[in-house]
């Protein structure tokens, strides 16, 4: 029996088995089936609801799941809104309220209840929604697999044939034996975890001051022992996870080894010298929920990919739960898949996408493995918040899409690369975008600025840096960006004449030079412009990324709209309305704010020749600092006006519409407007030249 035949279909999309139905088996699933895969999951239980833990969704696995459509506050999870620590006596250690610093992450931490959420994910993948359901086969248990053929067989004989094999069967894979002999082991400790109410609690006078703040993480931490809690389940339940020393406690080595029901005495017995305010929690847990449950830890696999195989979550890089990453990083690894494995693969595609999952994951995913395995013991607050900073400040979609995007563009090496080179290959009168050949200064200008600014995706504006010597200056997920329109008049280079341009602007960024020399300002990737003349001076004289848009305006005493188009084909709107004046006084007149010395460009130019295709006659980084150029035409701001009421609207359109413009476009309509944080319309006069900029390096 084939894939195809289970589906009724062979249409388009690849055949695609999954060994597992947990968390990153589920998450595969649903990626894979929004982009037109016929899928199946084969799992060895029943799937019985698991009524003993909850889960942290941190802003990073939250972030790629919003993306899926699944938002996990739907069924019952709660925000992290406050981490208390606390020496094994109750004394405090550190507090910090999570919801007040929220801004610094684009996604919420969320906490749910570990069988709400798998039902949740089962239902995404098999529900209605993008792409044909999952196939789901419980009680099918999986007793071989064939990386080369990509067949499973099942325990009643059964064989499935597909076009690709994840193995997403937990600690004990059955798949990772394919690729290494590796196994897990004991990492030294054990767990116990349970849930009560929180009313169980509240009842309690000695135990109701931890239960009164909704979304509080407790943490109760010794050299070889910790107890948290926290909320889940609309902040009905709360949470344990009890992590000591595994000579404390047996496991059955014949049982289930994550649902091994212990006695409550022993519980009491393992913790008994802990603040008593902890250990009357610990005596409301029910004997017949109680669970211990094995920290198993793992050597590094040599591969994660076999041919048409790949393996994800657990059964490739087990998590301790110190950092709460183990759930976070099976989904980003469903993600990546999702990404890797787009709708428009062929099947003799499939071993090299795989590896390119594996580029993707290993370092990051074995780098976090790293971070839990540290955090078992007591580490600086500063390491744990540049930990948290590397695991939550992160979209692996972005990053994903990013990595296949460059492996798609090496696999022609004659395309042309142009100004701005961070959106890719581009086609000009010469090339296709498949890679086929084809037979004075202004003292009196005045100018006029739009500008609107907002939050958006740190990861996904990373992947518009042009090197890793860009970056940006803070740490937070959140960054800042604007869409910057002028109408410049009164040019005396033009005869007195103008024109106009609009671009992107990345505010907050450093670049660091070879000598370690850092240079702070705002990055421009791309600048449209209405007329030829500046563009091509502009990029061969001052190495600017500057392309072609027709930009029209629509003026009226409090709003401005533009629309920005290509032959009339419109790709751009944006609006501000109920403008009001302010002092003129009160702007500087400059695109960035703070930490902005100026404007950070790159420079790249292709040589010319046939036998040099693909090579570049010039590349390197350009400053525009600010105060050079104000000596050099200083400017005068004479109108200033702000409105809170502004929005940005892109439609990346096709090739047909945009033949010249879609690989930059297309990549502009991928940038989230999170919040719309200042708007505003700056006149003045003086335009200066642009002759300080400079070459960097």
């Amino acid at each position: 029996m084939t894939l195809k035949e289970v589906n009724g279909s062979s249409g388009s999309g690849l055949r695609i088995l999954i060994v597992g139905a947990g968390i990153g088996g589920l998450t595969a699933a649903i990626a894979l089936r929004q982009q037109g895969h016929h899928v199946q999951l084969f799992e060895r239980s029943r799937l019985a609801n698991e009524v003993g833990a909850a889960i942290h969704l941190s802003p990073n696995a939250n972030g790629v799941l919003l993306r899926l459509g699944v938002d996990a506050t739907k069924f019952g999870a709660v925000e992290t809104e406050l981490l208390r620590e606390y020496t094994p006596d109750g004394k405090p250690v550190h507090v910090a309220p999570i919801k007040e610093h929220a801004s610094l992450w684009r996604h919420r931490w969320l906490l749910v209840h570990r069988a709400h959420f798998h039902e949740g994910l089962k239902e995404a993948a098999q529900g209605p929604g993008k792409g044909r359901p999952a196939i789901l086969h419980k009680a099918s248990k999986v007793v071989d697999v064939d990386p080369h053929k990509a067949t499973v067989t099942l325990e009643n004989g059964e064989v499935i044939e597909g076009d690709v094999l994840i193995g997403a069967d937990g600690v004990h894979s059955l798949t990772r034996t394919k690729l290494s002999n590796k196994a897990p082991y004991s990492s030294g400790k054990n767990a116990f975890r349970f849930l009560i109410t929180r009313q169980q609690a509240l009842d309690d006078p000695e135990t109701n001051s931890i239960a009164r703040d909704f979304g509080a993480v407790d943490m109760w931490d010794s050299s070889d022992r910790r107890v948290v809690i926290y909320p889940c389940s609309n902040n009905e339940l709360l949470n344990f996870v009890c992590i000591h020393p595994d000579s404390l406690t047996a496991i059955d080595a014949q049982g289930d080894s994550y649902n091994q029901q212990i006695g409550k005495d022993t519980l009491l017995e393992v913790f008994k010298d802990f603040n008593p305010q902890v250990r009357k929690l610990l005596e409301k847990a029910d004997p017949q929920t109680l669970k211990l449950w094995p920290l198993l830890d793992m050597d590094e696999l040599p591969s994660w990919v076999e041919d048409r195989m790949a393996v994800l979550g657990d059964a490739v890089h087990p998590f301790l739960p110190y950092r709460a990453s183990g759930g976070a990083m099976a989904i980003e690894d469903g993600v990546s898949l999702g990404v890797m494995l787009s709708s428009d693969i062929t099947p003799d595609q499939v071993p090299e996408r795989l590896k390119l999952y594996e580029k993707a994951r290993h370092e990051r995913a074995t780098i976090v493995q790293q971070m839990t395995r540290d955090s078992a013991t007591l580490i600086p607050q500063e390491r744990v918040q540049a930990m948290v900073g590397y695991i939550y400040g992160y979209d692996e979609f972005d990053h994903s899409t990013q990595l296949l995007r460059k492996h798609q563009w090496s696999q022609n090496p004659h395309m042309y690369w142009r100004q701005p080179i961070v959106f890719g290959p581009m086609p000009g009168p010469r090339q296709d975008h498949y890679g086929n050949d084809r037979a004075l200064k202004s003292l009196e200008s005045t100018f006029t600025t739009a500008s609107i600014k907002f939050k958006t995706s740190r990861t996904l504006l990373e992947n518009l840096f042009p090197s890793d010597r860009y970056s940006f200056i803070s740490p937070a997920s959140v960054a800042r960006a604007s869409f910057s329109q002028t109408t410049l008049n009164g040019m005396d280079w033009l005869g007195g004449g103008g024109y106009r341009h609009i671009g992107l602007y990345i505010h907050g960024v450093q670049y660091k030079k070879e000598n370690g020399e850092v240079l702070k300002g705002t990055y421009m990737p791309i600048l449209f412009e209405s007329l030829a003349d500046p563009i091509v001076s502009g990029r061969e004289e001052l190495g600017m990324p500057k392309l072609y848009t027709a930009i029209d305006l629509h003026e009226r005493n409090n709003s401005f709209r533009l629309q920005t188009s290509w032959q009339g084909a419109v790709w751009g709107h944006f609006e501000l309305e109920d403008l009001e004046d302010q002092d003129p006084a009160a702007d500087k007149g400059t695109i960035g704010g703070e930490d902005d010395d100026g404007i950070l460009v790159y420079r790249y130019m292709p040589k010319v020749g046939k036998n040099f295709k693909g090579e570049a006659e010039a590349e390197y980084p350009i400053f525009v600092p600010h105060a050079n150029e104000s000596k050099v035409v200083p400017s005068k701001v004479t109108r200033l006006r702000r409105t809170k009421n502004a929005k940005v609207e892109i439609d990346g359109l096709g090739w047909d519409a945009l033949p010249t413009l879609h690989h930059v476009v297309s990549r502009l309509a991928e940038i989230p407007i999170d919040e719309v944080i200042d708007a505003k319309i700056t006149e003045g006069r003086g335009v200066p030249d642009v002759s300080s900029a400079m070459r960097i390096e």
